[in-house]
C-alpha cells in the first residue's frame, strides 16, 4: 500500500504549483485536467490495467502520460499517430520531462524501414544509375554528403530534400526487398541499429503503423519488442482501429511487383550475368502489371475485388498476372544458390504467388476484398471486417497497462464505439474537457438558407456566401472539405473572386503549405482529409474554420460497404453503430483546428442543415466543445471584427 501512495503522491507532486514541471519547464501552468488524466494513468500502470481517456485541446494530455511512465520506470512503448508526432516527443517533450524529471533510462526513437537509408540500395544505385531527371541526380548528391555525418540514417534529418523526392523510394528497403543479416552492409545497417537500440531502450517511441506491422508480422529480430513492455500508450488512438485493419488483412500492390522486377534486373546485371532469361522475364512481368492496371479503369478509383474480378476481361487479366509471375518464378528458380539476392527474391515471388492465389479466394467470408488506383499505381486488398477478437487478444494475453488516449474518442458522452473496435473490456473509462473557454473564445455557426448540396452549383453558391466572411476576417481561414472536387471547385471560386492567397493542399508538401499560410498573413488554406487532424496553428494566424459539410464517409466506399452489411447481418443498425460515430469523431478534429492556445479566439462555421434539422444532430453537437452558437453570419462579421480589432490595438 506504501509503494502505491508513493508514487501517486509523487505524480501529484509533480504537477503541483511547486513541482518539477513548474520549476524546470518553462510556461509551465498546473491544471486539473492533466493532474486527473496523470492520476489515472499511473493508476492503470500500477494495475497493468486498461484506461481510456479523452481529453480535450488544450489538457497537456503529452506529459500527463509520459510522467507517470517515466516515473514508473518499467519498460514502455509510446505509439503515435504520426511520424511528426514521434519526432516531436523525442526532440522536444521528452527531453524536457527527462530533465525535470532527472530520468535517466534509455530513450529510442524507431521509425518503419521505409524511413531509413538502405546502405545496400545506395551502393545498387550508385553503380546502375538513378531513375528519373537530373533533379533525382541532384537529391542523389545531398544524400551522399548527408550520408557522411549522419549517426541514424533517419532521412526525415536530410532536410535538404524534399519529403516526397523521388530519391527516397529508390534508397530504402522494403520488407519483401531486405536480405536481413545475409546483407554485406548488415553490420552499419541503420535499420538494425535503431531496432538494437529499441531493444535495449527503456522507453521506445513508435507509430501506430510500426505497431501494428510488428504485431502482425512479427518481422525477424523485432518481434520481442512488444511482448517486453510493461506498459503501452497509445496517443492519437482514435486511428487505431483503421490502422490496425490494414496490418491484420493482406495487400498486393504494383510497386511491390515493379520493385521485384527492378530487382531482378540488378541482379542479372550485376551478379549473374549469363542469365539473359532472368532480364526478359523481368520486362515482360513489368508489361503484364501495366495492362492489368488499365484493365481496372482508368484515373484514381476505388471499387469492390469481388464485383470486378467477375467481369471475364479482368480476370483473363488477372490470370495472366499469375501465369506471368508462376513463369518468372520459375526462371529465377534455375539460379537459386548462385547469388543470395536472387534467393530471397525467389522467397518474394512465393509470398506474392500465394497472395495472388488467396486474392481469387473471395468466398471467405469476414473480410473486405477492395481495390484501388492512384494514378499508374494500383492495389489489391484484403481486409478483416473486424479488429477486435484479434486487439483484444493481444489484450488479454500481456498482462501491462495498455493506455489509450485522444482528443476525440468519445461519441455522444461514451467510449461504446472504439472499445467495440478495438475489443477492449473492463478499462477504466475518463472524458476530460478542455480548460479552454470555448463560450467565452470562440463561436459556432450553422448558417441559414444554405445551398442545397450535390447539385452543380453548390460549390459557386456556397463561395458566394463563404467569401464576404472571408474576406471580412482578411483571410487567416482554414475551408475544411469533405471532398477534392468540392476543395478544387472551392479554390477555384476564391482564386477567381478574391485577392487573398488562396492555398491549395496537394499543390505543395504539407509542410511547405503551414509554413506558407503561417507565414503570409491574408491566406485561405482549402484543404482536404489530412489537413483534419494533427496540425497545429496558434495564435491570430488562424481565427476561422470553415466546414463544407459533416464528414460521413461515401457509403459506396468498399471497406465502409462492406461493414455496413456485416452490421446489418448481425442485427446492428449500421448508420447509428457505424457512420455517425465515425463522422463524429472526423468531425472533432477539423472543429479541433481552431481553438489551440488560451488565448486563441475566432468561429467554427458548418455548412450543414442536418446538424439542426435531423434528430442525429444532437449527437454531434453534444460531442462538440461548449460554443456558443448562432445562426446568423452577420453575428459571425461582428464577432471577428470585434477579435480582429483588439488584436490589432
Amino acid at each position: 500500500m506504501k509503494k502505491i501512495m508513493a508514487y501517486s503522491e509523487q505524480i501529484s507532486k509533480v504537477f503541483s504549483h511547486d513541482g518539477e514541471l513548474s520549476a524546470y519547464i518553462k510556461g509551465f501552468r498546473p491544471r486539473a485536467e492533466q493532474q486527473e488524466m496523470a492520476m489515472a494513468v499511473g493508476k492503470a500502470i500500477e494495475q497493468h490495467g486498461a484506461l481510456v481517456v479523452e481529453a480535450g485541446t488544450g489538457t497537456g494530455k503529452t506529459f500527463a502520460y509520459l510522467a507517470p511512465a517515466l516515473l514508473a520506470k518499467k519498460k514502455t512503448i509510446i505509439s503515435t499517430g504520426s511520424k511528426n508526432l514521434q519526432d516531436q516527443l523525442v526532440n522536444r517533450d521528452l527531453p524536457a520531462i527527462q530533465k525535470a524529471l532527472g530520468y535517466s533510462g534509455k530513450i529510442a526513437l524507431l521509425k518503419g524501414r521505409a524511413n531509413y537509408l538502405c546502405l545496400e540500395r545506395l551502393e545498387q544505385v550508385i553503380a546502375q544509375g538513378v531513375l528519373g531527371d537530373r533533379s533525382v541526380l541532384h537529391d542523389l548528391s545531398k544524400v551522399r554528403k548527408w550520408r557522411n555525418a549522419t549517426k541514424t540514417g533517419d532521412l526525415s534529418e536530410c532536410i535538404e530534400i524534399a519529403e516526397d523526392s523521388p530519391i527516397l523510394t529508390q534508397l530504402t528497403s522494403t520488407a519483401e526487398s531486405c536480405l536481413g543479416s545475409d546483407c554485406p552492409n548488415y553490420a552499419d545497417c541503420y535499420v538494425a541499429l535503431a531496432r538494437k537500440k529499441a531493444l535495449n531502450a527503456d522507453l521506445v517511441v513508435v507509430n501506430h503503423h510500426l505497431f501494428f506491422a510488428d504485431m502482425a508480422v512479427k518481422e525477424n529480430g523485432f518481434g520481442e519488442l512488444i511482448p517486453n513492455a510493461e506498459v503501452i500508450v497509445f496517443d492519437e488512438a482514435h486511428q487505431l482501429p483503421d490502422i490496425a485493419s490494414q496490418y491484420f488483412g493482406q495487400s498486393v500492390t504494383s510497386r511491390q511487383l515493379f520493385d521485384l522486377c527492378k530487382d531482378i534486373q540488378i541482379t542479372y546485371r550485376t551478379e549473374v550475368k549469363d542469365m539473359k532469361q532472368l532480364g526478359v522475364a523481368a520486362d515482360q512481368l513489368v508489361k503484364i502489371v501495366q495492362d492489368f492496371r488499365l484493365m481496372l479503369g482508368e484515373g484514381n478509383l476505388r471499387g469492390n475485388w469481388r464485383q470486378i474480378l467477375q467481369q471475364s476481361a479482368v480476370k483473363k487479366s488477372f490470370g495472366f498476372l499469375l501465369e506471368k509471375l508462376n513463369f518468372t518464378a520459375d526462371v529465377v528458380k534455375l539460379g537459386l544458390g548462385r547469388s543470395q539476392t536472387l534467393d530471397s527474391i525467389f522467397e518474394r515471388i512465393a509470398q506474392l504467388q500465394n497472395l495472388l492465389k488467396r486474392l481469387t479466394e473471395t468466398e471467405i467470408t469476414g473480410y473486405c476484398y477492395w481495390f484501388e488506383c492512384i494514378g499508374r499505381q494500383f492495389g489489391l486488398h484484403i481486409t478483416p471486417l473486424t479488429v477486435a477478437d484479434k486487439f483484444g487478444e493481444q489484450m488479454a494475453k500481456q498482462k501491462c497497462a495498455w493506455i489509450f488516449t485522444s482528443a476525440t474518442l468519445e461519441v455522444g458522452g461514451t467510449f461504446e464505439h472504439i472499445c467495440h473496435r478495438l475489443g477492449i473490456q473492463n478499462a477504466a473509462q475518463k472524458i476530460l474537457p478542455s480548460p479552454f473557454n470555448y463560450a467565452e473564445q470562440s463561436l459556432l455557426c450553422v448558417p441559414r438558407y444554405l445551398p442545397a448540396t450535390n447539385h452543380s452549383s453548390t460549390f459557386s453558391q456556397l463561395g458566394k456566401m463563404l467569401l464576404p466572411i472571408i474576406e471580412a476576417n482578411q483571410g487567416r481561414c482554414f475551408v475544411l472539405c469533405t471532398s477534392y472536387a468540392m476543395m478544387r471547385s472551392l479554390a477555384e471560386y476564391f482564386r477567381e473572386n478574391s485577392k487573398l492567397i488562396i492555398l491549395l493542399q496537394g499543390e505543395t508538401a504539407k509542410g511547405t503549405l503551414l509554413e506558407q499560410f503561417i507565414s503570409q498573413s491574408h491566406s485561405v488554406l482549402v484543404a482536404t482529409s489530412s489537413f483534419w487532424e494533427g496540425v497545429d496553428v496558434r495564435g491570430d494566424a488562424l481565427s476561422l474554420v470553415i466546414i463544407d459539410k459533416l464528414p460521413f464517409t461515401a457509403p459506396d466506399e468498399p471497406l465502409l460497404k462492406a461493414r455496413i452489411e456485416d452490421c446489418r447481418l448481425q442485427g446492428g443498425e449500421p448508420f447509428n453503430d457505424i457512420q455517425i460515430p465515425e463522422a463524429v469523431i472526423t468531425l472533432k478534429q477539423g472543429v479541433g483546428r481552431l481553438i489551440r492556445d488560451v488565448t486563441d479566439r475566432g468561429v467554427v462555421i458548418i455548412c450543414d442543415n442536418r446538424l439542426v434539422m435531423r434528430p442525429y444532430g444532437e449527437t454531434f453537437l453534444r460531442s462538440l466543445p461548449n460554443f456558443k452558437r448562432t445562426r446568423d453570419l452577420h453575428k459571425v462579421v461582428q464577432f471577428l471584427t470585434t477579435i480582429n480589432k483588439e488584436e490589432s490595438e
